[in-house]
Protein backbone atom coordinates (compact mmCIF):
# COMPACT_ATOMS: atom_id res chain seq x y z
CA UNK A 1 0.00 0.00 0.00
CA UNK A 2 1.07 3.56 -0.58
CA UNK A 3 2.22 5.57 2.39
CA UNK A 4 -0.29 8.04 3.78
CA UNK A 5 1.22 11.42 4.51
CA UNK A 6 -0.19 13.85 7.04
CA UNK A 7 0.11 17.62 7.36
CA UNK A 8 2.50 19.25 9.80
CA UNK A 9 -0.26 19.55 12.39
CA UNK A 10 -3.75 18.21 12.92
CA UNK A 11 -6.73 19.44 14.90
CA UNK A 12 -8.19 16.67 17.06
CA UNK A 13 -10.97 17.49 19.53
CA UNK A 14 -9.95 21.13 19.43
CA UNK A 15 -6.28 20.37 20.10
CA UNK A 16 -3.33 20.75 17.72
CA UNK A 17 -1.25 17.61 17.55
CA UNK A 18 2.16 17.24 15.86
CA UNK A 19 2.79 15.68 12.50
CA UNK A 20 2.49 11.89 12.65
CA UNK A 21 4.92 9.39 11.24
CA UNK A 22 4.28 8.04 7.74
CA UNK A 23 2.12 4.95 7.98
CA UNK A 24 0.10 2.66 5.75
CA UNK A 25 -3.60 1.97 6.11
CA UNK A 26 -2.72 -1.57 7.18
CA UNK A 27 -0.39 -0.36 9.95
CA UNK A 28 -3.06 2.11 11.08
CA UNK A 29 -5.60 -0.69 11.37
CA UNK A 30 -3.08 -2.82 13.30
CA UNK A 31 -2.59 0.02 15.76
CA UNK A 32 -6.33 0.52 16.02
CA UNK A 33 -7.09 -3.09 16.96
CA UNK A 34 -3.96 -3.36 19.17
CA UNK A 35 -2.68 -6.49 17.45
CA UNK A 36 -0.33 -7.34 20.33
CA UNK A 37 -3.24 -7.55 22.76
CA UNK A 38 -5.18 -9.75 20.35
CA UNK A 39 -2.25 -12.13 19.91
CA UNK A 40 -1.61 -12.54 23.64
CA UNK A 41 -5.29 -13.12 24.34
CA UNK A 42 -5.57 -15.67 21.54
CA UNK A 43 -2.78 -17.64 23.21
CA UNK A 44 -4.76 -17.87 26.46
CA UNK A 45 -8.03 -18.55 24.62
CA UNK A 46 -6.35 -21.37 22.71
CA UNK A 47 -4.98 -22.83 25.96
CA UNK A 48 -8.48 -22.85 27.42
CA UNK A 49 -9.86 -24.48 24.27
CA UNK A 50 -7.08 -27.07 24.15
CA UNK A 51 -7.40 -28.04 27.80
CA UNK A 52 -11.16 -28.42 27.39
CA UNK A 53 -10.46 -30.90 24.59
CA UNK A 54 -7.95 -32.68 26.83
CA UNK A 55 -10.22 -33.02 29.85
CA UNK A 56 -13.26 -34.05 27.80
CA UNK A 57 -11.23 -36.58 25.78
CA UNK A 58 -12.10 -34.77 22.56
CA UNK A 59 -10.00 -34.22 19.45
CA UNK A 60 -9.01 -30.98 17.77
CA UNK A 61 -9.42 -32.67 14.40
CA UNK A 62 -13.11 -33.38 15.01
CA UNK A 63 -13.71 -29.88 16.38
CA UNK A 64 -11.71 -27.86 13.83
CA UNK A 65 -14.81 -25.84 12.86
CA UNK A 66 -15.49 -24.88 16.49
CA UNK A 67 -11.82 -24.02 16.88
CA UNK A 68 -11.85 -21.62 13.93
CA UNK A 69 -15.10 -20.02 15.07
CA UNK A 70 -13.74 -19.59 18.60
CA UNK A 71 -10.43 -18.04 17.62
CA UNK A 72 -12.04 -15.73 15.05
CA UNK A 73 -14.82 -14.79 17.46
CA UNK A 74 -12.40 -13.98 20.28
CA UNK A 75 -10.18 -11.97 17.92
CA UNK A 76 -13.06 -9.86 16.61
CA UNK A 77 -14.57 -9.19 20.04
CA UNK A 78 -11.20 -8.13 21.44
CA UNK A 79 -10.51 -6.04 18.34
CA UNK A 80 -13.90 -4.38 18.75
CA UNK A 81 -13.16 -3.52 22.37
CA UNK A 82 -9.72 -2.16 21.54
CA UNK A 83 -11.07 -0.05 18.69
CA UNK A 84 -13.70 1.46 20.97
CA UNK A 85 -11.02 2.08 23.59
CA UNK A 86 -9.08 4.07 20.99
CA UNK A 87 -12.24 5.91 19.96
CA UNK A 88 -13.03 6.96 23.54
CA UNK A 89 -9.43 7.78 24.51
CA UNK A 90 -8.55 9.89 21.45
CA UNK A 91 -8.31 13.01 23.63
CA UNK A 92 -5.73 11.58 26.05
CA UNK A 93 -3.83 9.39 23.58
CA UNK A 94 -2.36 12.50 21.94
CA UNK A 95 -0.22 13.32 25.00
CA UNK A 96 1.39 9.88 25.37
CA UNK A 97 4.35 8.86 23.21
CA UNK A 98 3.19 5.26 22.74
CA UNK A 99 -0.29 6.32 21.58
CA UNK A 100 0.16 9.68 19.86
CA UNK A 101 0.44 8.13 16.39
CA UNK A 102 -2.77 6.15 16.56
CA UNK A 103 -5.09 6.96 13.64
CA UNK A 104 -7.69 8.28 16.08
CA UNK A 105 -5.17 10.92 17.18
CA UNK A 106 -3.71 11.80 13.78
CA UNK A 107 -7.16 12.03 12.22
CA UNK A 108 -6.42 9.48 9.49
CA UNK A 109 -9.64 7.75 10.48
CA UNK A 110 -12.59 9.76 11.71
CA UNK A 111 -13.94 9.01 15.18
CA UNK A 112 -17.33 8.22 13.64
CA UNK A 113 -15.73 5.63 11.38
CA UNK A 114 -13.72 4.17 14.24
CA UNK A 115 -16.81 3.80 16.43
CA UNK A 116 -18.59 1.99 13.61
CA UNK A 117 -15.65 -0.35 13.11
CA UNK A 118 -15.56 -1.12 16.84
CA UNK A 119 -19.24 -1.93 17.10
CA UNK A 120 -19.16 -3.93 13.87
CA UNK A 121 -16.17 -6.04 14.91
CA UNK A 122 -17.77 -6.73 18.29
CA UNK A 123 -21.07 -7.81 16.76
CA UNK A 124 -19.32 -10.09 14.27
CA UNK A 125 -17.23 -11.70 17.00
CA UNK A 126 -20.22 -12.37 19.22
CA UNK A 127 -22.14 -13.84 16.28
CA UNK A 128 -19.29 -16.23 15.48
CA UNK A 129 -19.10 -17.34 19.11
CA UNK A 130 -22.84 -18.01 19.17
CA UNK A 131 -22.14 -20.79 16.68
CA UNK A 132 -20.02 -22.50 19.36
CA UNK A 133 -21.98 -22.18 22.61
CA UNK A 134 -24.17 -19.48 24.11
CA UNK A 135 -21.97 -19.52 27.20
CA UNK A 136 -18.87 -18.65 25.17
CA UNK A 137 -20.66 -15.69 23.58
CA UNK A 138 -21.97 -14.46 26.95
CA UNK A 139 -18.50 -14.65 28.48
CA UNK A 140 -17.11 -12.65 25.57
CA UNK A 141 -19.86 -10.06 25.99
CA UNK A 142 -19.05 -9.80 29.70
CA UNK A 143 -15.35 -9.26 28.97
CA UNK A 144 -16.15 -6.66 26.30
CA UNK A 145 -18.54 -4.79 28.62
CA UNK A 146 -16.00 -4.68 31.44
CA UNK A 147 -13.23 -3.42 29.16
CA UNK A 148 -15.22 -0.85 27.19
CA UNK A 149 -17.71 0.42 29.77
CA UNK A 150 -16.40 -0.34 33.27
CA UNK A 151 -12.71 0.18 32.48
CA UNK A 152 -12.40 2.60 29.54
CA UNK A 153 -15.43 4.79 30.15
CA UNK A 154 -15.76 4.63 33.93
CA UNK A 155 -12.77 3.69 36.07
CA UNK A 156 -9.69 4.45 33.93
CA UNK A 157 -9.83 8.21 34.46
CA UNK A 158 -11.16 8.16 38.02
CA UNK A 159 -9.65 5.43 40.18
CA UNK A 160 -6.31 3.73 40.81
CA UNK A 161 -8.28 0.48 40.89
CA UNK A 162 -8.79 0.79 37.14
CA UNK A 163 -6.14 -1.88 36.61
CA UNK A 164 -8.08 -4.39 38.69
CA UNK A 165 -11.32 -3.55 36.90
CA UNK A 166 -9.67 -4.11 33.54
CA UNK A 167 -8.16 -7.37 34.76
CA UNK A 168 -11.59 -9.01 34.75
CA UNK A 169 -11.87 -8.57 30.99
CA UNK A 170 -8.31 -9.70 30.34
CA UNK A 171 -8.91 -12.91 32.28
CA UNK A 172 -11.95 -13.97 30.23
CA UNK A 173 -10.37 -15.39 27.01
CA UNK A 174 -9.35 -18.79 28.49
CA UNK A 175 -12.89 -19.12 29.85
CA UNK A 176 -14.28 -18.46 26.37
CA UNK A 177 -11.96 -21.05 24.87
CA UNK A 178 -13.04 -23.64 27.42
CA UNK A 179 -16.75 -22.82 27.20
CA UNK A 180 -16.72 -23.26 23.41
CA UNK A 181 -16.10 -26.98 24.06
CA UNK A 182 -17.49 -27.53 27.56
CA UNK A 183 -19.89 -24.93 28.99
CA UNK A 184 -20.04 -26.66 32.38
CA UNK A 185 -18.10 -25.63 35.49
CA UNK A 186 -14.62 -27.03 35.93
CA UNK A 187 -11.77 -26.03 38.24
CA UNK A 188 -9.23 -25.78 35.40
CA UNK A 189 -10.77 -22.78 33.57
CA UNK A 190 -11.32 -21.13 36.95
CA UNK A 191 -7.59 -21.42 37.73
CA UNK A 192 -6.73 -20.10 34.26
CA UNK A 193 -8.98 -17.12 34.97
CA UNK A 194 -7.26 -16.49 38.31
CA UNK A 195 -3.79 -16.72 36.76
CA UNK A 196 -4.72 -14.16 34.12
CA UNK A 197 -6.53 -11.92 36.60
CA UNK A 198 -3.58 -11.77 39.00
CA UNK A 199 -0.92 -11.61 36.26
CA UNK A 200 -2.31 -8.43 34.75
CA UNK A 201 -1.81 -6.17 37.78
CA UNK A 202 2.00 -6.50 38.10
CA UNK A 203 2.27 -6.45 34.30
CA UNK A 204 0.38 -3.19 33.87
CA UNK A 205 1.74 -1.58 37.03
CA UNK A 206 5.24 -2.11 35.62
CA UNK A 207 4.12 -0.42 32.42
CA UNK A 208 2.61 2.42 34.46
CA UNK A 209 5.93 2.92 36.25
CA UNK A 210 7.68 3.17 32.89
CA UNK A 211 5.17 5.74 31.67
CA UNK A 212 4.40 7.57 34.94
CA UNK A 213 5.06 11.05 33.56
CA UNK A 214 2.86 10.44 30.53
CA UNK A 215 0.00 9.06 32.60
CA UNK A 216 0.28 12.06 34.91
CA UNK A 217 0.15 14.45 31.96
CA UNK A 218 -2.87 12.63 30.57
CA UNK A 219 -4.61 12.79 33.95
CA UNK A 220 -4.83 9.01 34.37
CA UNK A 221 -4.66 8.06 38.09
CA UNK A 222 -2.43 5.04 37.74
CA UNK A 223 -1.02 3.73 41.02
CA UNK A 224 2.53 5.13 40.63
CA UNK A 225 1.06 8.53 39.68
CA UNK A 226 -1.07 8.74 42.82
CA UNK A 227 0.92 6.76 45.42
CA UNK A 228 4.46 6.71 44.03
CA UNK A 229 6.90 4.04 42.88
CA UNK A 230 7.70 2.51 46.27
CA UNK A 231 4.06 1.75 47.04
CA UNK A 232 3.59 0.39 43.52
CA UNK A 233 6.59 -1.92 43.86
CA UNK A 234 5.15 -3.41 47.03
CA UNK A 235 1.86 -4.04 45.27
CA UNK A 236 3.66 -5.79 42.42
CA UNK A 237 5.35 -8.10 44.92
CA UNK A 238 2.04 -8.89 46.65
CA UNK A 239 0.28 -9.83 43.42
CA UNK A 240 3.24 -11.85 42.18
CA UNK A 241 3.28 -13.83 45.43
CA UNK A 242 -0.41 -14.63 44.96
CA UNK A 243 0.48 -16.62 41.84
CA UNK A 244 2.60 -19.11 43.80
CA UNK A 245 -0.11 -21.60 44.84
CA UNK A 246 -2.10 -21.61 41.58
CA UNK A 247 -0.05 -24.20 39.58
CA UNK A 248 -0.76 -26.79 42.26
CA UNK A 249 -4.48 -26.59 41.44
CA UNK A 250 -3.49 -27.82 37.97
CA UNK A 251 -1.78 -30.94 39.29
CA UNK A 252 -3.62 -33.00 36.67
CA UNK A 253 -1.30 -31.45 34.07
CA UNK A 254 1.62 -33.32 35.62
CA UNK A 255 4.79 -32.72 37.59
CA UNK A 256 6.69 -31.12 34.70
CA UNK A 257 4.15 -28.33 34.42
CA UNK A 258 4.01 -27.71 38.15
CA UNK A 259 7.81 -27.51 38.41
CA UNK A 260 8.21 -25.12 35.47
CA UNK A 261 5.28 -22.95 36.55
CA UNK A 262 6.61 -22.78 40.11
CA UNK A 263 10.09 -21.83 38.92
CA UNK A 264 8.56 -19.09 36.78
CA UNK A 265 6.63 -17.79 39.79
CA UNK A 266 9.66 -17.89 42.07
CA UNK A 267 11.79 -16.13 39.48
CA UNK A 268 9.22 -13.35 39.13
CA UNK A 269 8.91 -13.01 42.90
CA UNK A 270 12.69 -12.80 43.34
CA UNK A 271 12.92 -10.02 40.74
CA UNK A 272 10.03 -8.28 42.47
CA UNK A 273 11.65 -8.46 45.90
CA UNK A 274 14.90 -7.10 44.48
CA UNK A 275 12.95 -4.08 43.34
CA UNK A 276 12.33 -3.09 46.94
CA UNK A 277 16.04 -2.33 47.27
CA UNK A 278 16.99 -0.87 43.90
CA UNK A 279 17.14 2.82 43.07
CA UNK A 280 16.80 2.56 39.30
CA UNK A 281 13.04 2.06 39.26
CA UNK A 282 12.73 2.49 35.50
CA UNK A 283 15.21 -0.29 34.71
CA UNK A 284 13.57 -2.58 37.28
CA UNK A 285 10.07 -1.85 35.94
CA UNK A 286 11.22 -2.70 32.43
CA UNK A 287 12.65 -6.01 33.68
CA UNK A 288 9.34 -6.84 35.37
CA UNK A 289 7.41 -5.90 32.23
CA UNK A 290 9.54 -8.05 29.91
CA UNK A 291 9.51 -10.96 32.36
CA UNK A 292 5.71 -10.81 32.63
CA UNK A 293 5.32 -11.14 28.85
CA UNK A 294 7.67 -14.13 28.70
CA UNK A 295 6.01 -15.61 31.78
CA UNK A 296 2.57 -15.58 30.18
CA UNK A 297 3.79 -17.02 26.89
CA UNK A 298 5.82 -19.82 28.45
CA UNK A 299 3.20 -20.77 31.04
CA UNK A 300 0.30 -21.11 28.61
CA UNK A 301 2.35 -22.82 25.91
CA UNK A 302 3.53 -25.31 28.54
CA UNK A 303 -0.10 -26.17 29.26
CA UNK A 304 -0.38 -27.25 25.64
CA UNK A 305 2.99 -29.00 25.42
CA UNK A 306 2.46 -31.21 28.48
CA UNK A 307 -0.89 -32.40 27.12
CA UNK A 308 0.32 -33.15 23.58
CA UNK A 309 0.42 -36.92 24.29
CA UNK A 310 -3.39 -36.81 24.05
CA UNK A 311 -2.91 -37.26 20.29
CA UNK A 312 -0.41 -40.10 20.55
Amino acid sequence: MDNIETPSSQMVNGETVPKAQKTTLFSDLKALVKIGIINSNLITAFAGFWLALYFTNSSLFTHWDIFLLTMAGVAFVIAGGCILNNWYDADIDQVMSRTKNRPTVTGKLSLHTVMGLGLGATALGLLLLLFTTVEAALLALFGWFVYVVLYTMWSKRKYTLNTIVGSFSGAVPPLIGWAAIDPHFHVVPLVLFLIMFIWQTPHFLALAMKKTKEYKTAGIPMLPVVHGSEFTKRQIVVYTACLLPLPFFLASLGTTFIVIATLLNIGWLVIGLRGLFVKDNLKWANTIFVYSINYLTILFLMMVVVTLPMFS
